[in-house]
């Protein structure tokens, strides 16, 4: 009987342990959004070579982790489906939903959440407007910073997202999608400078991407707000007033977040003026 105890014993010892790995080497790729070698992280995590690619292994098998072409690891989809509900928690998106909600009704635009995560950026959350935009833009996947809407905005005012975006190869996606460091920082002052951001069929053809900041405070961007629309059915016009719309549901969701405002929901942005 004794044995026996002994052995469960062992087992479970060896079950917790590998519990607690899983978990250090998940706090290591959420800081690494590049990925990380299996020499990488078996160095950090003090492991040997074998005991790390067997457990990277088990978690590649079971999309807690993701391996690249180039043997880099990263999060995988289902460790990014947990964040998306441990953010479900958090009180801006909570709090933003109704606002959210009524805006996509009110423009007929699909709207959505983005937040970032150590150095990534992902939507965590959708509201489906009634025009036709056929983007399939799934929660949880990590935005490229140089070619969205949302990506820019963080971008502009996240100088470790800055830094990750001039560090790293920018892919075109589109011919007008801005891949130049001198283009990119001019892009990058200009949004910083006018509160809001645009994609004009940077990352994907035909669609135009808008996003507005919501602000805990008058300097940290917690979240954004993003609006998709069909580049042949805005115009200047149009898109002025879906900024404006935008910036006012941002308002809306920054007061219920405690932040005091001194202007007119309607007027969009403290300043009363998105920038343009």
């Amino acid at each position: 009987m004794r044995q026996n105890e002994t052995a469960d014993s062992v087992v479970l010892m060896g079950s917790n342990d590998r519990y607690s790995r899983t978990f250090d080497v998940l706090e290591l790729l959420v800081s690494r959004p590049d990925g990380m070698t299996v020499t990488e992280i078996s160095k950090r995590l003090d492991l040997p070579m074998s005991s790390s690619h067997n457990l990277l292994k088990r978690m590649v098998a079971t999309d807690v982790a993701a391996v690249r072409e180039d043997l880099r690891y990263s999060l995988g989809p289902r460790a990014i489906r947990l964040g998306i509900r441990i953010v479900d928690g958090l009180e801006v998106r909570a709090i933003s939903r109704r606002h959210l909600g009524e805006l996509a009704r009110q423009t007929g635009y699909d709207v959505y959440l983005a937040v970032p995560f150590g150095r990534r950026v992902a939507y965590v959350d959708r509201f489906q407007g009634s025009r036709p935009v056929t983007v399939d833009i799934r929660l949880g996947q990590s935005l490229y910073l140089h070619a969205t809407a949302v990506g820019k905005l963080f971008a502009a005012n996240d100088r470790q997202l800055r830094r990750r975006l001039f560090a790293g190869d920018r892919q075109q996606l589109t011919k007008h999608t801005l891949v130049e460091d001198a283009e990119l920082e001019r892009e990058l002052d200009r949004i910083a400078e006018q509160d809001f951001a645009v994609s004009r069929e940077e990352a994907i053809i035909g669609v135009v991407g808008i996003a507005v900041p919501i602000r805990a405070d008058h300097s940290t961007v917690v979240a954004a707000i993003h609006l998709s629309t069909l580049s042949n059915s805005i115009d200047a016009e149009a898109e002025r007033a879906l900024i404006e719309s935008a910036a006012a549901t941002a308002v809306l969701v920054e007061r219920d977040l405690g932040r005091v405002h001194h202007a007119d929901p309607l007027s969009g942005p403290e300043t009363g003026d998105t920038g343009q």
